[in-house]
């Protein structure tokens, strides 16, 4: 009995995965659909198809403007068909299929437009992810104000770059690099970016300033949310007193304010990780697919509706941002395209852009292979609670 109402436990567990994970993407992915299709209309250019999910359509309708809006079987993803295109990934069709439609009909035509218009409708679904994000994160900080740990190291962990480069307890954090440090996150935020680069700490020690430099190594971590993990640290603790922690509310320009720096602080990390992961400075294990991120969605789904919304504002952003890579088949693609044209004064040849876009497929398909290739940890835990940890 015991076992089977442990297996009935992993069924719910699994459920509420895939039902937070789900939600999760379809928010993320209406906000980037949208942006494409509000400057699309904006800039007069005709809509055939707005799509939430890939495959065949479960349900549709058609707006007033001829625009199917289609819910479709495959959930993982979407996308705005403009009435020119040969497929979902705005590809033209040939100029020799334009000809036959009249004047009118061609008025509506994306890729006939100015190269700014064509740049505004690609680059908006990304840029409504970033403000959707920059929104979330001002009204999380407009309802529940700002908690900040005072930057004073409580210890150093011996054997750490922290304990070679000379830090001591009680030392105040005044800047990194030159920038103020007013939060314990502040620092943790730095350290995180700069594995392998070496960082200037200027500290007040005994009411003097002391500068001291250090430089940030991997470590393995475990936490509740991503796992077990490879992370920079210098190791430092913070105060675990709550005499040490603050909390103040904001007012609006301010939440704003700090709605943009949090969005402007996970695009610039993001970017920082990539950047290291190409250079060989930190290992690739946190490339994760769908499959992970379904798995932190259920974990921070338990934690409340609070942070299921900033996790989704944390997708959001990521999502936009790899949509600007420079990748034939994304956003950032087309962008490059756009870029070509501008100091050519004339598009690319089709055979020229259908190629590119087929290598672009193909890396494309080949980061997914790869993250999912790492997301065979996360299943693996999986089957371990179902299998393992519900024995007997």
């Amino acid at each position: 009995m015991d076992m089977f109402l442990s297996f009935i436990d992993s069924i719910i567990d699994l459920f509420l995965v895939i039902v937070t994970f789900l939600l999760v993407l379809f928010v993320v992915v209406i906000i980037h659909e949208l942006g494409h299709f509000v400057v699309a209309r904006w800039c007069g250019v005709k809509i055939s198809v707005f799509s939430l999910g890939f495959g065949h359509e479960i349900y549709g309708f058609n707006d007033r403007y001829g625009t199917r809006w289609r819910l479709a079987w495959l959930p993982l993803g979407g996308y705005v068909k403009f009435v020119d295109d040969h497929n979902s990934a705005s590809v033209s069709v040939s100029e020799k299929n334009r000809s036959v439609v009249s004047d009118d009909e061609r008025a509506g035509f994306f890729h006939i437009k100015p190269i700014w218009q064509r740049s505004a409708v690609v680059a908006a679904g990304p840029v409504a992810n970033f403000l959707f994000a920059i929104v979330i994160f001002s009204i999380i900080s407009a309802t529940y104000g700002v908690v900040s740990i005072e930057p004073r190291v409580s210890e150093v962990v011996p054997g750490t770059p922290a304990a070679s480069a000379g830090f001591e307890s009680d030392d105040l954090v005044l800047s990194i690099n030159g920038n103020t440090i007013t939060s314990f996150l502040d620092i943790q935020q730095y350290v995180i970016s700069s594995p392998g680069r070496e960082l200037e700490f200027v500290v007040e020690r005994s009411g003097r300033q002391t500068t001291l430099f250090v430089t940030p190594i991997l470590k393995e971590s475990l936490d509740s949310i991503a796992g077990k993990h490879q992370r920079p640290i210098i190791g430092i603790q913070s105060s675990k007193e709550l005499n040490k922690l603050s909390h103040r509310t904001v007012g609006l320009f301010e939440a704003v304010g700090l709605g943009v720096y949090r969005t402007w602080t996970i695009i610039t990390q993001t970017i920082s990780y990539v950047g290291d992961v190409v250079m060989q400075r930190q290992p690739a294990d946190q490339l994760g697919g769908i499959i992970r991120i379904a798995d932190v969605s259920g974990k921070v789904a338990q934690h409340g509706l609070a942070h299921v919304i900033q996790f989704t504002a944390l997708i959001s952003v990521s999502i936009g941002l790899m949509n600007l890579f420079p990748v034939p088949m994304l956003d950032g693609g087309h962008l490059l395209f756009y870029a070509i044209e501008a100091l050519r004064g004339r598009p690319l040849s089709e055979r020229t852009q259908e190629f590119s876009f087929k290598i672009g497929l193909a890396l494309v398909l080949a980061l997914m292979l790869f993250a999912t290739w790492n997301d065979r940890v996360v299943v693996k835990s999986w089957l371990d609670k179902v299998l393992v940890e519900k024995q007997p």
